[in-house]
């Protein structure tokens, strides 16, 4: 059975108080992807993870279960003052900013990258990107907040998608120099104005959410994903919980799951 898992994105590091510190980015979700053996008549527990949520550092996203496989959640975004670290996890949160960058959060080999720095110039400040299951997040400047690693892309629910894109970090300049989010649901960093909020990452592809800008909060990380699929000359599951869809189509059975839930063969 081919199978991709992808944990809940962190959240997006949330930037208070006059100091006009910057959120980081959230780190995606850790994904894994790879091939299992199945065993006839086992049921096998699917667990899909939550994206974490906004604050000072963003928290990070749940783990998302296959059976004995586990991706970890992506890594929150840091905030300001002392909260200024990216967190580890899946992939790890961009830094915030304020009186210098805090450090990013690293990721998991394998599973996903580290986020990126900021830069603090004052009183412009950019918060880091958080990393992505393909690349790296990228530093934030003095004027522009560091975009989000990007995603890895899989057809294996029949669509090319990507998933597990990090989040934005947050910026006080105009709103198109904010932090991008990764391609894979990773939510775009606040700026134009004081008090623009992170945007949330994407539900199901376990994009990080991005960093807020001065006074604001930042983005909910993206829910994860567990999706499988084998040739369709072998048998259905004889029965599933959750609630997966499942398709037959170009050869193979596909169950994916956006809640948790089981699998019996």
């Amino acid at each position: 059975m081919e199978y991709l898992v992808v944990a809940g994105g962190g959240g997006g590091g949330s930037a208070g108080g006059a100091s006009q510190g910057r959120g980081g980015g959230a780190g995606a979700g850790g994904l894994l992807a790879s091939f299992a053996g199945i065993t006839v008549g086992s049921s096998i527990t699917v667990t899909v993870g939550a994206g974490g949520a906004n604050g000072a550092p963003g928290a990070s996203g749940s783990n998302s279960v296959f059976g004995s496989i586990t991706a970890s959640g992506g890594g929150g975004g840091g905030a300001t003052n002392a909260q200024r670290n990216g967190v580890s996890g899946g992939s790890g949160g961009g830094a915030g900013t304020n009186s210098g960058s805090g450090a990013a959060g690293s990721g998991i080999s394998g599973q996903g990258n580290a986020g990126a720095i900021g830069t603090e110039n004052n009183p412009e400040y950019g918060g880091g990107g958080g990393g992505g299951a393909g690349t790296v997040g990228i530093q934030g400047l003095a004027t522009n907040g560091g975009n989000g690693g990007a995603g890895i892309a899989s057809s294996i629910s029949g669509t090319v998608t990507a998933y597990a894109g990090g989040g934005g970090g947050g910026v006080y300049t105009t709103a198109s120099l904010a932090g991008l989010g990764g391609a894979g649901g990773g939510g775009k960093g606040g700026g134009g104005t004081a008090n623009t909020a992170g945007t949330a990452g994407t539900a199901n592809t376990g994009g990080g959410g991005g960093g807020g800008a001065d006074n604001a909060i930042g983005g909910t990380g993206g829910s994860g994903i567990v999706i499988l699929r084998y040739p369709d000359t072998f048998i259905a599951a004889t029965s599933t919980t959750g609630s997966p869809t499942i398709t037959v189509a170009g050869g193979f059975r596909v169950y994916k799951f956006t809640a948790s839930g089981s699998i019996t063969f």
